[in-house]
């Protein structure tokens, strides 16, 4: 064999090679880094790129590609936010497969117009806005029922002859126009003669008319006073047997049929915040602080304390934090069709679903 066939033979092994080489190299990456072809926003694309179904990979690594996911709250930061705010700081959303966004509420914010529109994956309110909305014909849909006893309460000056809301008949109440706990213990106790007046947010007409009641948080208004050296109590108004559960997670029934795994994630990341949040408030609370820089630690602390028998206690104690009854939303719906606030039966069982909550 002649030196010129030597040298072709020799350039065709090494344009072999270097061709396997190639095509090798392009298999690899193509494991490692390549697109799962799942719809986009769905924890699809998670599992698709090697997770498992606790959200990390088959090395026990947290999975690069996450969904990019909003919830907005019904307030400005704070404790009766705990457990949002802990999964996030712990990590547990990024370990479900989810880049969560947590957006504050506020004075004109509706989270359940956010959520209904598309701008928000998922909402935070009351069981009762639930049914308005559906009644209004926006699909929303609550996964779970943070506060098993909702903090609204009546708030009065410690002293006054208040033992029950018969006791708040002829005296001047401050509440919100149409409020619907006040329109049922309104009805319930018969309150023919209460001075009602608007409720702004401010409490200076509160603190200048010791026989005055004003609406409140019970785990939040007391602080306020007792900085400013007031003594009060409350009513819970749960205690009227208007029982709404409060600080719900909701979303909408488009979100539930298209992304169930989206909605399963978050939904056992936050219940898993809401746990930590219990007893690791101290560690969390600093985290809720740089959301609300106008919010004080100290009464963090005090909400974060106030709020353990109404979201760890009652059916909590038995069926775990997030959990929802049919009895409860149906006698929720039958007392606002008796108060007239709802027009027509609702679908209960679709204003509502525990197939998310932890088992």
């Amino acid at each position: 064999m002649n030196r010129t066939n030597r040298r072709g033979q020799t350039w065709c092994w090494m344009l072999a090679v270097m061709l396997l080489a190639l095509l090798t190299s392009a298999c690899g990456s193509s494991k490692e880094g390549g697109s799962s072809g799942g719809p986009a926003g769905s924890a699809a694309n998670t599992a698709a790129n090697g997770a498992t179904a606790d959200g990390t990979d088959e090395t026990g690594a947290t999975p690069t590609t996450l969904t990019p996911i909003t919830q907005v709250t019904n307030w400005f930061a704070q404790a009766e936010h705990g457990g949002q705010y802990a999964a996030l700081y712990k990590g547990y959303y990024e370990e479900a497969g989810l880049d969560m966004m947590i957006q504050s509420g506020g004075p004109g914010i509706s989270a359940t117009q956010i959520v209904a529109s598309g701008k928000a994956q998922f909402g935070m309110g009351q069981a009762d806005e639930i049914l308005f909305a559906r009644q209004n014909g926006i699909p929303l849909v609550a996964i779970a029922g943070i506060f098993q006893k909702n903090p609204q309460a009546m708030m009065f000056h410690k002293g006054q002859p208040i033992d029950s809301f018969d006791d708040l008949n002829g005296r001047k109440v401050y509440v919100g126009s149409g409020a619907a706990f006040w329109e049922f213990i309104k009805k319930q106790y018969n309150l023919d003669k209460v001075i009602e007046l608007k409720y702004t947010g401010s409490l200076v007409n509160f603190i200048e008319d010791e026989t005055s009641v004003t609406q409140s948080y019970m785990t939040s208004e007391p602080y306020t006073m007792m900085q400013e050296g007031i003594e009060v109590d409350y009513l819970l108004n749960a205690d009227s047997g208007y029982m709404p559960y409060g600080n719900l997670l909701f979303t909408t029934e488009q979100m539930i049929e298209e992304h169930p795994d989206v909605v399963k994630a978050y939904v056992e990341a936050s219940i898993k915040g809401w746990y930590d949040y219990k007893d690791n408030w101290a560690e969390i609370n600093p985290f809720i602080q740089e959301s609300n820089p106008d919010m004080p630690l100290d009464k963090l602390e005090y909400s974060a304390k106030a709020l353990q028998p109404l979201v760890y206690g009652f059916d909590a104690e038995t069926h775990g934090v997030g959990y929802m009854s049919r009895e409860r939303w149906e006698t929720l719906m039958n007392q606002l069709l008796d108060l007239g606030l709802l027009k027509e039966p609702l679908d209960i069982d679709k204003a509502y679903t525990t197939e998310f909550l932890p088992q």
